[in-house]
C-alpha cells in the first residue's frame, strides 16, 4: 500500500465520520444515517494490506464511537470482522467489478450493524429494537453498496490526480537502425 493510499483512506474515515455527526440532513429525512466506514472497510480490506485494515477499524471505530451514543469502542470489532473476513478473501473476489464492489458493500453495511447490536445486546444494554430497525438496516445495507463503487472510483480518480506518473517504456530505441531487404 502507498503512503497516499493510506492517507486517502484514513482521511475519508475521518471525513465520514464528520460528516455522520456534523450533517444530519438525511437522518431528518429519511430516519436513518448513512454510514460510510463499512464501504471505507470494504475498500481497504481489498486494496490495502492487513495493517491498514486493523487501523481503520481502530480509528474509525473509535471515532465512531465518539460522536455516537454507543460504548467507546464496540464498533471497532464488526468493523475488524468485516476487514479481516474480506482481506482473507480478496485473491477470490472480483475486486475490479462495479457489481462485485457492490454485493461487498451491501453485506459490510448489513453486517456491521447487525454485530454491533448482537454485541451491545450481550454487553447489557438495551438498544432501541423494533420494526424500524429492519428499515433502517435496508436502507444502510442499499446506501452502502450504492456507495462502495462510487468510492473505488473516486480513490481511483483521487490516486491518477495525486498520485505519481507511471513512466512506460518501450521497446523500441530511438538510435536503433532497422535493415530491411536482403
Amino acid at each position: 500500500m502507498t503512503w497516499l493510499k493510506f492517507i486517502l483512506v484514513f482521511g475519508a474515515a475521518f471525513l465520514a465520520v464528520f460528516w455522520e455527526a456534523a450533517f444530519p440532513g438525511v437522518r431528518h429525512l429519511v430516519g436513518v444515517q448513512v454510514d460510510l466506514l463499512p464501504p471505507l472497510m470494504v475498500y481497504a480490506s481489498l486494496q490495502a494490506g492487513f495493517t491498514a485494515v486493523c487501523l481503520l477499524a481502530v480509528f474509525g471505530g473509535l471515532l465512531f464511537d465518539s460522536l455516537s451514543a454507543n460504548p467507546l469502542g464496540v464498533s471497532v470489532l464488526p468493523l475488524f470482522a468485516v476487514g479481516c473476513f474480506f482481506n482473507l478473501k480478496r485473491d477470490l473476489i472480483l475486486r475490479d467489478q462495479p457489481f462485485a464492489q457492490g454485493v461487498l458493500g451491501v453485506a459490510a453495511s448489513a453486517a456491521v450493524p447487525a454485530l454491533t447490536l448482537v454485541l451491545l445486546l450481550s454487553m447489557g444494554s438495551s438498544p432501541l429494537v423494533g420494526w424500524g430497525t429492519i428499515w433502517q438496516l435496508a436502507f444502510m445495507s442499499i446506501s452502502g453498496g450504492v456507495a462502495t463503487p462510487l468510492l473505488f472510483i473516486l480513490f481511483e480518480w483521487l490516486e491518477r490526480t495525486l498520485g505519481p506518473s507511471r513512466v512506460v517504456e518501450t521497446s523500441f530505441r530511438a538510435d536503433r537502425e532497422i535493415r530491411r531487404g536482403r
